[in-house]
């Protein structure tokens, strides 16, 4: 079992005998000696191999060795001229060959948002994790998931395991993923908040990590078909206290992020977007964000949702984050509140990246009332239907006022790192119309 890694060894006195493994990033040649540069997951350090320490085999075998082979030495470490360690090699020996040879070497720096790159990269992704850019940006997103992990829990939050097959589309039923299994229809979870909304009437304050699955025909940089989704539900609770619930995360996460993530941006080339992260955030009512839009052009009526060109066009006028409230009720699901003073609306907020990236997450105050559930179910068609009969009972066993918040996890990095595409925030992306590989 590996024991030590480069990372290590970069701090660690000189003079020590080490026992290295990891994969051979580079090589040089210089007379009768032979530079190697091994990495892991940790870093990369020099090794020196010497013709005249080793045998000849060895040493043959340390100048014909393939790039990205696995390979273990053994040495003295030492301090090199620039204050770096390196390793001076005294045994040599190749755990696995590469003999796949892709170029560009995954380890090297590469652009990996270089657009005529993306197919190379995506039909290759199952190498390219091997990549330091990609790298970085899955070490930040599980950073990313433990700070969150961690507000939640310092904020008396139980997190609810939620099921991925459920019996109902549970958002809309246009992008909902069907199975198929022995006759009977299932469909992949677009959404956790029914189950949440059932255990918040047990803990009160409970979260969901988990993946969601939306078969939306949308080519933007924000969309996946599977996407992981942060959401929570809290009791005895409206729209204001989810704003300010929302607010208070948003800047807390973000804030350990510029503590202790500053090197990722600096590996991928980019800078973090944290400029004007001072709750409260601005708010633009719906009605006269159309109105905005509209005078500057843009086909947009009362009732239509706003898109990618409309938030990046609006977030022109804003320095950071925004909300967009009163969001109309013909384009939201049915649990959600009807404003009192304006029937037209819901009591359901976006908040709205700044710098073009568009929505990052939505809040919403949801029906306590089960008289208005049934109104509403019945404006969206799913009041007779049976398989919703359990969201009913959920309302009629003495359910109190609640909100909920919905956000993305790669929309979130992608803003935070400032990226160009939500493919490059998640591992394996699974984007529409691109063969699902690997």
């Amino acid at each position: 079992m590996k024991t030590v890694y480069v990372g290590d060894l970069l701090s660690h006195p000189s003079g020590i005998d080490v026992h290295l493994s990891g994969w051979l990033r580079s090589r040089r040649e210089s007379g009768g000696i032979v530079f190697l540069d091994i990495c892991d997951s940790t870093g990369v350090i020099q090794a020196v191999c010497e013709e005249s320490l080793l045998s000849p085999k060895v040493f043959q075998a340390v100048r014909r060795v393939s790039l990205e082979s696995a390979i273990t030495v053994k040495g003295s470490l030492r301090e090199h001229r620039n204050r770096q360690r390196e390793i001076h090699v005294i045994e040599f020996s190749v755990i696995a060959e590469d003999t796949l040879r892709i170029s560009p070497s995954p380890r090297k720096p590469i652009d990996i948002f270089d657009e005529s790159m993306t197919d190379h990269l995506l039909r290759n992704r199952h190498i390219y994790l091997r990549n330091p850019q990609v790298m970085a940006i899955l070490r930040f997103r599980s950073s990313l998931m433990a700070f969150v992990r961690e507000w939640f829990q310092k904020n008396r939050f139980l997190e609810i395991d939620a099921p991925i097959l459920t019996a109902v589309p549970l958002y809309e039923d246009g992008s909902a993923l069907k199975l198929d299994v022995h006759g009977e229809s299932i469909f992949l979870t677009q959404c956790v908040g029914y189950y949440l909304e059932a255990a918040v009437h047990a803990f009160e304050r409970v979260y969901n990590m988990g993946p969601s699955f939306r078969g939306e025909e949308s080519r933007s940089r924000r969309h996946l078909m599977e996407y992981w989704h942060i959401k929570a539900e809290i009791a005895f609770a409206g729209l204001d206290d989810i704003i300010r619930l929302v607010e208070e995360v948003i800047q807390e996460i973000t804030n350990r992020c510029q503590n202790e993530l500053v090197d990722v941006p600096r590996t991928l080339g980019t800078s973090m977007c944290l400029d004007g992260l001072n709750p409260p955030f601005p708010r633009i009512r719906y009605e006269d964000a159309v109105r905005r839009l509209q005078s500057r052009g843009f086909d947009i009526v009362f009732g239509k949702g706003l898109g990618s060109a409309e938030e990046a066009e609006l977030s022109k006028d804003f320095q950071s984050p925004f909300w967009v409230t009163g969001i109309p009720r013909c384009i939201e699901p049915f649990p959600y509140v009807i404003d009192q003073d304006d029937p037209r609306i819901t009591r359901v907020a976006d908040l709205i990246a700044s710098n073009g990236f568009g929505e990052l997450l939505g809040v919403a105050e949801k029906i306590s009332d089960p008289n208005m559930l049934a109104e509403r179910m019945e404006e969206k068609g799913r009041l007779y239907d049976e398989r919703y009969e359990w969201v009913r009972d959920v309302h009629r066993a003495g359910c109190v006022p609640h909100a909920a918040f919905g956000m993305g996890l790669e929309r979130l990095i992608r803003w935070l790192l400032n990226i160009p595409h939500v493919r490059d925030a998640i591992p394996f992306p699974r984007t529409f119309r691109r063969r699902v590989y690997p």
